[in-house]
């Protein structure tokens, strides 16, 4: 299990990466920050998954996200693996890598965060890392958490319809329903009254009826 829960500070640690060494924090400013995490370099899986991560760089930017990946293995090797990512898409590698990625070769802050994956080894019988997402809003708080096997790919446009609601929703007291994308429709939450729903949403909010007869269910407009 992950080693820190939604609502803990993020630990400001420091760490080595491809762009110099950071602190956590400091890297974030103000903004909300992704953290997610890669077994290996070199790897297929990873691989995929960081040039689709580049390719959406830019729609992460305008949601004020910054990103920053981690890998167990060095620095030198995240660079020379940042020419395979970026040419993934491409013929070849044409541009560097839009965001930093943390060389965590001793695994202090795989043990840190509760990353690593009891069933999956290296060669030399260490463990690897899984495919941990954290986003961390501009309080420094960890705001999700998805946690994936080694074996199993991530699905980036899922994490960025996870953003847009946990912006949406740090803002405005409504929840996001089922499959929710921008610009729908959204619930309002249950510890708002009818009479407190009204006055925050002027366009009001609709009813939907159930065979209990509660009223629990209410959509309104973002």
């Amino acid at each position: 299990m992950p080693g820190i829960l939604l609502g803990d500070v993020f630990p400001n640690f420091e760490a080595e990466t491809t762009i110099g060494k950071i602190k956590f924090h400091e890297f974030l400013g103000n903004s909300w920050g992704i953290l997610f995490s890669h077994p290996r370099d070199f790897t297929p899986v990873c691989t995929t998954e960081l040039a689709r991560a580049a390719k959406l760089h830019d729609e992460f930017k305008k949601r004020d996200v910054k990103m920053i990946a981690l890998s167990i293995d060095s620095v030198e090797d995240h660079r020379k693996w940042s020419e395979d990512i970026m040419s993934f898409n491409q013929d070849k590698a044409c541009c560097p890598m839009p965001f930093p990625i943390i060389a965590d070769d001793k695994r202090e802050l795989s043990v840190l965060l509760g990353m690593l994956d009891p069933d999956e080894r290296d060669k030399d019988g260490m463990p690897l890392t899984a495919r941990c997402v954290f986003v961390v809003g501009p309080d420094k708080r960890l705001k999700l958490s998805i946690l994936y096997p080694a074996t199993t790919g991530r699905n980036f446009d899922e994490i960025l319809r996870a953003i847009d609601s946990l912006q949406l929703t740090a803002t405005k007291k409504v929840a996001t329903p089922v499959d929710w994308k921008p610009g729908e429709e959204v619930m309002v939450i249950p510890s708002l009254s009818d009479e407190d729903a009204n006055k925050l949403f002027p366009a009001g909010f609709t009813l939907k009826e159930v065979p209990s007869g509660k009223k629990y269910i209410r959509y309104t407009k973002p």
